[in-house]
């Protein structure tokens, strides 16, 4: 017998998809302890930011739409998504000041965190996350994109670990290439999405 992936439907986080994300985050403790998918945002995570700060905040940026988000169905539940936005709506990455000197122009987009709900792990969401990302990029006039992946070629097993912006191999697949090396396992990789 053959295993075939699920097929997963595609939708932007907005105010009418709201629930179905708060439900994701909430059945996963809010995302690495309560992020709520805060980190790349201007006003971050971490030390004065509490899980419910995070939330409220998360929410202002829904209703404010200063927020790009591929939510990934599987029929009506919400179990994984993309975040996206330009430099602007996600100034916060991992390693900045290695970023910073070794920057060339700035990309049109980002793609910051990837998640999947624990019980859909290795089956396809993140592939159709990005994928429906680069395809709202493209239709949003396409540009420089950027990911900050994490390397997993000769790195050992990552032992409870998950990549929160994801593998380097998936944006591989898409095309994405390696600009430069920001930390021992993280990357700048870059695709020129053509509307």
């Amino acid at each position: 017998m053959t295993e075939v992936e699920p097929s997963y439907t595609t939708r932007p986080l907005t105010a009418d998809t709201w629930d179905d994300f708060a439900a994701l985050v909430e059945a996963n403790n809010g995302v690495w302890g309560g992020c709520w998918c805060m980190g790349f945002h201007p006003e971050g995570v971490g030390q004065g930011r509490t899980p419910t700060g995070n939330r409220a905040a998360k929410r202002a940026h829904v209703d404010a739409g200063t927020v790009h988000q591929t939510l990934v169905y599987d029929g009506d539940v919400c179990v994984g998504w993309c975040q996206y936005g330009s430099p602007v709506e996600l100034p916060n990455i991992k390693n900045p000041a290695a970023y910073a000197k070794g920057s060339v122009d700035p990309p049109a987009w980002r793609i910051g965190c990837i998640f999947t709900g624990s019980r859909h792990r290795g089956t396809g969401v993140a592939r159709a996350a990005v994928a429906a990302t680069l395809d709202a990029i493209k239709e949003a006039g396409g540009g420089i994109v950027e990911a900050y992946p994490e390397q997993v070629a000769d790195r050992g097993p990552q032992r409870g670990a998950y990549f929160h912006t994801g593998p380097e191999t998936l944006f591989e697949d898409f095309g994405f290439t390696r600009q430069r090396q920001i930390a021992k396992w993280r990357w700048v990789m870059r695709l020129d999405v053509v509307p």
